[in-house]
């Protein structure tokens, strides 16, 4: 389960941008998660209520998960397409010469502190 690991690293930059910016307690965290990453959005929700209970930082914070569609481009017939959909092979030429656009990325959104 690397979806706490993920956890521990979004917890540093917190820590980092609180610092910076003098913050005492962040209220929510909204994090953008690309369908494709891996990230397994309810195990993602399990390990930040067990790590918040870890970190005073982040003890009270609500984790809100956006998911961001993957897109995939096509070289061949230069279109794009939903990546979940219809894998590597576009749709439209049903050729292999496709690359990920978007979709496998975890950001961090927004942040609200307390």
């Amino acid at each position: 389960m690397h979806e706490l690991g993920i956890i521990v690293q979004i917890t540093k930059s917190l820590a980092e941008i609180a610092e910076t910016n003098k913050l005492t307690e962040i209220g929510s965290v909204t994090l953008e998660i690309g369908e494709v990453s891996g990230i397994i959005p309810s195990y993602f929700e399990d390990c930040w209520q067990y790590y918040r209970r870890k970190n005073e930082l982040i003890r009270n914070a609500e984790l809100i998960i956006e998911i961001k569609p993957g897109v995939t481009f096509c070289e061949d017939c230069r279109k794009i397409y939903e990546t979940v959909k219809y894998g590597k092979e576009c749709p439209f030429c049903e050729n292999e010469n496709t690359f990920l656009v978007e979709g496998n990325e975890c950001i961090i959104k927004q942040i609200e502190a307390r």
